[in-house]
């Protein structure tokens, strides 16, 4: 059976994207870094050959962006909270393991999502752990149904993985993988930035002279 990633983005725009970033650092800078971010992650992820991309998006028809590449298919997200969304996107996938990644964490890499698919051929979860509490990945070995996945989560708060994690079934095996910064805010952006490692290298790396996110650093869920 084939793996499935699918990423979930929503459109790039000031006032559609990273309200909680936006209210601390402005709406375009938190645009910016939408942008960005999801640019690289689909760059790096988007063709690997191991698994089948799929982009996940709240837009509307006809609607897309520089950072949504043509050659990743893309599936509508529809209504309903975080863990509506993605729970619809897990049912219209074919039969196989799926994990899915949001874009608040640039620092994935492609040997990640490869992990993931790993770890689910001995469990039947995976999550990747984010410092704030929530979590950068999830993915399903999909062996088994999981009827209630992500039902009472308190999504945006430091609650996020645990309540996850208990709306699995009893039984249910769960591995997890390296711990990474999520931006949701500024102290987010602080701590990636902080933190970036080889990721230095990139175009997130902040210029001489410090100053704000935007044009100094991650200016890109």
């Amino acid at each position: 059976m084939r793996r499935h990633l699918v990423v979930m983005a929503k459109p790039p725009l000031m006032g559609r994207a990273k309200s909680r970033l936006a209210a601390d650092v402005g709406p375009a800078r938190a645009a910016s870094f939408c942008r960005l971010a999801t640019g690289r992650l689909l760059a790096r992820l988007g063709a690997d050959p191991r698994w089948e991309a799929r982009l996940c998006v709240n837009a509307r028809p006809g609607e897309g962006y520089a950072c949504w590449p043509r050659a990743v298919p893309r599936m509508a997200q529809g209504g309903g909270d975080l863990g509506d969304r993605m729970r619809r996107a897990l049912d219209a996938l074919p039969p196989g393991p799926a994990v899915i990644l949001g874009t608040d964490s640039p620092q994935v890499e492609p040997h990640d999502v490869a992990d993931a698919f790993a770890a689910l051929g001995r469990a039947d979860a995976v999550f990747g752990p984010a410092e704030d509490g929530g979590y950068w990945l999830v993915g399903l070995a999909r062996r088994c149904p999981a009827p209630n996945l992500f039902a009472g989560v308190r999504w945006s708060t430091e609650h996020a993985l645990a309540d996850t994690a208990r709306s699995l079934p009893g039984g249910f095996s769960v591995a997890t993988l390296r711990t990474l910064t999520d931006v949701d805010d500024a102290a987010g952006l602080r701590r990636l930035r902080a933190g970036w490692g080889e990721v230095r290298r990139g175009p997130w790396a902040p210029r001489s002279g410090g100053g704000g996110p935007a044009g100094r650093g991650p200016a890109p869920r």
